[in-house]
């Protein structure tokens, strides 16, 4: 391997604090370095130093001689001029438009592009380029997941080294051979994927627990060594013993956040129907048809994913879900104890000049009430983020405000249109772990695997003739066929009530329906398998644990035999 860039000792101090100290790393051809840490911590700070438009305080960079440092920012600069202008021509460069769905918009002024499609004109410009090290900061955001899919092979296929910021947590566990996180200052190299990043951070955290331990445990003997001590001394050690005394009353390290991301579950009870839409159609005033036939029911508890290739009409078909579009044809009736709430992609439409604590109160409260400070801390708006206007927030603490926003409704049904985006994976897994006992319906738009993994229980796919389809299995079944494992497909009618039928007595209920229920069923199982093995282990009551052992048990029963039943009805 050869040596392309390397960092020694390298400081970053910010305005309070260190964004990073005494950072040591090494990058040499091959490499597939993942970057991760909660937002502020300097993971895009570290990107600009590498990529030379930041100077850092102290330290020394050498690069290799001629390297060609590639740097695909968040938010890309194209050069003005059409689509073809910014990348030149070539069979490379018409088959990377080709894959990310932009070969049509050649002749776009660069101007005039979308987010996503900036993203990925940004993307197919980087790969055209002769480089020899590439840095990409969240290059999965506004993709779809065909064109994550081809970026995955771009990363594993390009000669040199590749560097990148991502919340992809299936990305860099396809992809990194090594893993740096950013923790208060302090850089911790792992090798190996996310997967590795994880154990060495459990282990890490069990680490410093136990040395915790240790110290406490050798103060308070050296205290009450002193202590029993000192009347048979002339002269007491007061010093020491204060030494002691000091030793116990410190606290290790604060965490890089105070508390943990304390969501709410309490939400209005829900009735048999939630949503149902029959026969529904959209077309734009243009004429351009976006989705035709849709026949969906939607019920308690119902946790649906919705993939599909970008512009195929996925927002537009969650819009019409949550009723904030009308339908050109056909009908949408929701139930009389819904609650819904929405989560926008582009971020909200609240008022940017308003700040945190005005718009928490809303426009009949008032801004700062003791209810309000604790609601804030909760998402970890504390110290001067209340009084700063929602303009001056870093991209994640705007959408973290904008999740507060939309939880403060006390919703029963929660629209996610790409809720990861701008995310860390700290707060990314926070959320995860609210919705699996969340009890509302949920619908969740996004390219986040991982994500739609954990958070989901059925998968739709928003196709570019406008039709909607099943995909029995949920997202892993959907990789499974993007790999090129053949998987069947039913339609959203199929699912629902109108198609395929499996006899079962006097009444026939669909294919698409019992396959669906029993993908619910196994999801909901596995979460309370996961959820009783946690308590087991966190559990020092052997009463307790064999309580909870018992039920662990059954549910294990009750799993198996749920998918003994999801396979005989799909295959």
């Amino acid at each position: 391997m050869t040596i392309l860039i390397d960092l020694q000792k390298v400081t970053l101090q910010g305005t309070d604090r260190a964004i990073l100290e005494n950072l040591v790393l090494t990058i040499s051809s091959g490499d597939r370095i993942g970057v991760v840490g909660i937002n502020g911590t300097g993971k895009s700070a570290l990107l600009k130093i590498i990529a030379g438009d930041l100077e850092p305080d102290s330290g020394d960079i050498r690069r290799g001689r001629g390297v060609q440092v590639g740097y695909l920012e968040q938010i890309p600069v194209l050069p003005s001029g059409t689509v073809r202008d910014a990348l030149g021509t070539g069979w490379q460069v018409d088959a990377a438009l080709d894959r990310l769905g932009m070969l049509n918009a050649a002749d776009i002024d660069t101007a005039h592009l979308s987010g996503g499609q900036l993203k990925r004109v940004a993307l197919a410009r980087i790969f055209a380029e002769p480089n020899d090290v590439l840095i990409l900061d969240e290059p999965t955001n506004h993709l779809d997941l065909g064109a994550i899919q081809w970026l995955e092979q771009q990363i594993i296929n390009f000669r040199g080294a590749v560097i990148l910021v991502s919340h992809d947590r299936f990305l860099l566990d396809q992809v990194t051979t090594r893993m740096v996180e950013i923790d208060r200052g302090k850089t911790y190299v792992h090798a190996g994927g996310y997967s590795r990043l994880l154990e060495a951070q459990a282990e890490r955290e069990d680490q410093a627990a136990s040395a915790e331990q240790v110290r406490r445990n050798l103060a308070r003997t050296e205290l009450t060594w002193l202590r029993r001590g000192v009347k048979a001394r002339s002269t007491k050690p007061q010093a020491r013993i204060d030494a002691a005394e000091r030793l116990l009353a410190s606290r290790p390290e604060a965490a890089a956040r105070a508390g943990t991301l304390e969501l709410s579950v309490e939400m209005p009870r829900l009735g048999t129907m939630v949503i149902k839409t029959h026969n529904v159609a959209f077309s734009y005033p243009n004429g351009r048809q976006v989705l035709t036939d849709v026949n969906l029911e939607l019920g308690p508890g119902d946790r649906i994913g919705i993939v599909g290739p970008n512009g195929a009409g996925k927002s537009t078909f969650v819009n019409l879900l949550a009723q904030r579009t009308e339908p050109t044809a056909g009908t949408v009736k929701s139930g009389p104890t819904i609650v819904t709430s929405y989560f926008e992609q582009n971020g909200g439409d609240f008022n940017l000049e308003a700040t945190v604590q005005e718009l928490v109160a809303g426009p009949q409260g008032v801004p700062g009430s003791p209810a309000d400070v604790a609601l804030m801390k909760r998402f970890w708006f504390s110290g001067a983020l209340p009084t700063t206007k929602a303009k001056d927030l870093s991209g994640g603490e705007r959408r973290r405000l904008q999740l507060l926003l939309a939880l403060s409704v006390r919703p029963n049904v929660l629209f996610l249109d790409e809720p990861t985006n701008d995310l860390d994976l700290e707060t990314i897994r926070l959320i995860e772990e609210f919705l699996s006992q969340w009890p509302g319906t949920l619908v969740v738009v996004s390219h986040d695997r991982t994500f739609l993994s954990r958070t989901t229980d059925r998968l739709l796919e928003v196709h570019e003739d406008g039709t909607i389809t099943d995909i029995p299995g949920g997202i892993d079944a959907w990789i499974a066929r993007a790999a090129g494992v053949t998987m069947s497909s039913f339609s959203v009618a199929d699912a629902d009530g109108s198609s395929t039928t499996t006899p079962t007595g006097p009444s026939q209920v669909p294919r698409g329906r019992l396959i669906r229920d029993a993908e619910k069923e196994m999801s909901r199982l596995a979460r309370r398998r996961n959820t009783l093995t946690e308590k087991i282990l966190a559990s020092n009551d052997h009463m307790e644990q064999a309580r909870l052992g018992a039920e662990l048990e059954t549910v294990q029963k009750a799993l198996s035999a749920a998918e003994d039943q999801w396979l005989a009805l799909a295959d």
